[in-house]
Formats: structure tokens, C-alpha cells, sequence
């Protein structure tokens, strides 16, 4: 059973409700079809009915089994309203201001659904850019407790690979933060090792990537990945991480081993952490493109409930693959 085969697996045993708000997108009606077809999740669509309705008609979509909120006339729509303003009177907002958001903008009545336990989680991005995306929920949702910093990562799944967890591997942060510092970069490493252990069910290794292994080279950029993984190892001592590591070095035993004797991430990475964006986008894309893998992502770490940001050029099966992956990190 390949990755995507065994996520769907794990969100049909405890199915949650996904709220897609991009609803008069047609991949999004293709993949709210689809998602329901296949029992992955309940799906909730905003907007007006009767619009949605003749758009899922023009694409031969079949969404009966969806649950369909516009804000005109939805029951809960004021005490929606009602509880934003409460949470963000502090910040200056209105009650008329409230309803005003809640009224136009599918995402932020999306996070209030989630909030509020109508829903679980949220997919979105085929439209909106991930700042229209991450800023009402990190507004709404706010970061999960304990965590400092909200970041991304990317599954990858490389073929014919035995790197890794059989070549599949989280690359973190690939999509949100530009230059992280070592405590960022301790953070980022804490929460991906906790979605790799939510989404795989099995044991971490985290290494914390340089051009250098272990003090081979010496550079501000080096020191700072050394920095990070003292922190690491301070702040979550339980876990399997180490660095700086240069590439082959985390997942090539026989580098590792000669590279870093007796280390015990090194050779072993399945989750490995870039020292900035530059360098965890470029890597998913080579990865992606010239081993022809496939990339999930990316996939959001750090708001207290699941919401994910597609790429706006993703496909029908990417909206699917992302939201069988938000409902499953709903069921932890």
C-alpha cells in the first residue's frame, strides 16, 4: 500500500469534516466529489447554494452528499459573528466589522466553523494566496499550545528509494519561513517530528541540514544549525535528531557511518530540516522533478486545528490528497 493509499486508509477509520471554501472553483467541486465518492471525509461548501449547485452541474460533479453554508441565511451565522467579535475586539473590531468578514470572506467563516467545532479542519489555496489563507486562521485559530512558530512541510514520496522511510520523507520548512533562526529551527524540527509521528504512526528521525557535518566547515550559516540542534536536544530530549548533517550524511548509512560514527540519526533521516526556505523549496522541487517524486504539500504544522494551503496551480488530486491528509491530523 503506497502513502496516499494508507492516509485515506487511516481517515476513512474515523471519518472528520473538511470545510473546502473555494466552492465555486471547479477542482474544488471535482475534489469535493471525489472526497465524498471515496468516504475520505464530510465535506462543507460556503457560498449560495443554488450557485454552487449550477457550478458542480457545469462540471458533471456530484456534491448531494455535501453540506452546503451561505452566510446569507445560515442559523448560526450571528452567533459566528458574535463570538469573531469577542475574539478580536481587542484588535480594534467591530460587530459590524464581524459580519462584514464573516459575510465575505469564505476563509474566515471557514476558521469560525473549525473554531467552533463544526468542522475540523480546512483546505484551501487553489484560489486564495497563502497569506489570504494563513492570516485569518492564525487570527482565529492561533498557534496549537506550546508551539512559537507556525511552519510547513512537504511529504515526499521518491520512488525506488530505500533512503529514508522507503523514500518517503518530510522536507521542513519548504514554504513559509525565510531565514528561520536556530530557536525557529529547533521549533520547526519539534513540530515536524510530531506530524511525522501523527501521519506515520512510527519513530522520527530528525536532521537539522548544512553544508557541513558534524564541524567539517566552519560559517555563521553552519554555527547557527549547531546552535539549533543543542536546543533540540534540550528542549525535546526524547527525540531521534542531531546536526548539522550534510545531506548523504542523514540518509546514506554507509556516509553516515563514515561521516559521523556511532551517531544515531546519522544514515537514518526520514525528516529532514532545511537551515532556510531558499533551501527547502529548491530541494522539494529537485526532488519532485528529477527522481519524479511525489510532493504532498505543502501541509501546515503549528495552528491549533488542521488547515492547509494548496499551490493555486494544484490538481483535483492534490485537493484530495491534502484533505485526506487534514483529516487525519484532525483525529490527533
Amino acid at each position: 500500500m503506497n502513502f496516499l493509499e494508507a492516509v485515506k486508509q487511516r481517515a476513512k477509520s474515523q471519518i472528520k469534516t473538511i470545510v473546502l471554501p473555494e466552492s465555486m472553483e471547479p477542482r474544488m467541486l471535482k475534489a469535493a466529489q471525489q472526497i465524498l465518492a471515496e468516504g475520505l471525509a464530510k465535506i462543507i461548501l460556503i457560498g449560495n447554494k443554488a450557485e454552487i449547485e449550477k457550478a458542480a452541474a457545469s462540471e458533471n460533479a456530484e456534491i448531494s452528499g455535501a453540506t452546503i453554508i451561505d452566510p446569507e441565511n445560515y442559523t448560526e451565522f450571528d452567533s459566528l459573528a458574535e463570538k469573531l467579535y469577542e475574539l478580536r475586539k481587542a484588535k480594534g473590531m467591530t460587530p459590524e466589522e464581524a459580519k462584514k468578514m464573516l459575510s465575505e470572506n469564505a476563509v474566515a467563516l471557514g476558521d469560525m466553523l473549525v473554531k467552533e467545532g463544526i468542522a475540523d479542519g480546512m483546505v484551501a489555496g487553489a484560489v486564495y494566496s497563502t497569506a489570504d489563507v494563513l492570516r485569518p486562521s492564525l487570527q482565529i485559530l492561533k498557534t496549537a499550545p506550546g508551539v512559537t512558530i507556525v511552519s510547513s512541510f512537504f511529504i515526499m514520496v521518491v520512488p525506488d528509494c530505500e533512503y529514508g522511510n522507503n523514500g518517503v520523507f518530510i522536507f521542513s520548512d519548504c514554504g513559509l519561513n525565510q531565514n528561520p533562526t536556530a530557536d525557529e529551527l529547533a521549533a520547526i524540527a519539534v513540530s515536524s517530528a510530531n506530524s511525522y509521528r501523527a501521519l506515520f504512526g512510527e519513530e522520527p528521525v530528525v536532521a537539522l541540514l548544512s553544508h557541513s557535518t558534524m564541524g567539517s566547515a566552519k560559517h555563521p550559516d553552519v554555527s547557527k544549525v549547531a546552535e539549533a540542534a543543542k536546543i533540540l536536544k534540550d528542549k525535546a530530549p526524547e527525540l531521534k535528531a542531531d546536526g548539522e548533517f550534510q545531506l548523504d550524511a542523514a540518509i546514506v548509512p554507509s556516509i553516515g557511518a563514515s561521516k559521523a560514527p556511532g551517531n544515531p540519526v546519522a544514515g537514518k533521516a526520514n525528516v529532514l530540516i532545511f537551515p532556510d526556505l531558499d533551501s527547502g523549496n529548491i530541494a522539494y522541487k529537485l526532488v519532485e522533478r528529477l527522481a519524479k517524486a511525489k510532493a504532498y504539500g505543502p501541509i501546515t504544522q503549528g495552528i491549533s486545528k488542521p488547515v492547509n494551503d494548496l499551490s493555486r496551480g494544484c490538481s483535483v488530486e492534490d485537493i484530495v490528497g491534502v484533505t485526506a491528509i487534514t483529516a487525519v491530523q484532525a483525529q490527533g
